[in-house]
């Protein structure tokens, strides 16, 4: 169901304004089909931009990594941070170069991230992160114990700010580049999951999981 929303004058696209999507469910499904992000911040302003995983619930993204990570004790005290997810779908080859670019879906989250302290929070957390990125895991696996547990922080971004970015579609040359003698069109591109690789020390009787098996992030 579509879910109008308006951007600020921070998410308002300007360039390429056709592009921009202000919907908040065609973002959600933008970010449920990834799983990677790269989250911006700035210390000292010195930027840095940091890829992680990530998994959405409601209208909070949850962002995970080493608790001793310059990022991770940056944006526990607050700090402005900006993430990215974007997700590629194919290279669009025009007959000039100027006019080549890429079929590709994104969008950016600005917001102040905050730190997940309770324990039973922080398990749900993770367990959200591992289902978003390979349903079903979470119950195979053996669950962090303490140790793991103070080793990893869990941050929560409220998706309030935001945009989403798409470009679909063919080639679009300038008219007097359509008589130009070369070939133009779109090259898909798509993630495909390979067949699983067995560890070299598994247990007997055991076999990779449907879910292994069958890996897809389209939703």
């Amino acid at each position: 169901m579509s879910q109008p929303y308006t951007p600020t004058p921070r998410t308002r696209l300007v360039r390429e304004a056709d592009r921009a999507v202000y919907d908040r469910a065609a973002a959600y499904r933008i970010l449920d089909e990834g799983f990677l992000c790269h989250v911006g911040f700035a210390v000292d302003g010195q930027p840095f931009v940091i890829p992680t995983s990530y998994g959405r619930k409601n209208h909070n993204l949850f962002i995970h990594g080493s608790a001793a990570s310059r990022m991770l004790r940056q944006m526990k005290e607050g700090v402005a941070v900006c993430i990215t997810v974007t997700l590629l779908d194919g290279l669009v080859l025009a007959r000039s170069i100027f006019n080549h670019s890429m079929n590709y879906r994104s969008v950016v989250v600005l917001g102040k991230a905050t730190l997940i302290d309770d324990p039973a929070e922080k398990i749900e957390a993770l367990r959200l992160l591992s289902e978003h990125i390979i349903p079903g895991r979470w119950a195979d696996s053996r669950q962090p114990n303490e140790r793991e547990l103070k080793a990893t922080s869990i941050l929560r971004v409220p998706i309030e700010e935001f945009s989403a970015k798409v470009r679909q579609g063919p080639v679009v040359d300038d008219e007097e580049d359509y008589s130009f003698p070369t070939w133009a069109g779109v090259v898909p591109l798509k993630m495909v999951a390979g067949e699983p690789i067995d560890d070299g020390r598994l247990l007997p009787g055991q076999s990779a999981p449907g879910y292994a098996r069958n890996y897809s992030r389209r939703r």
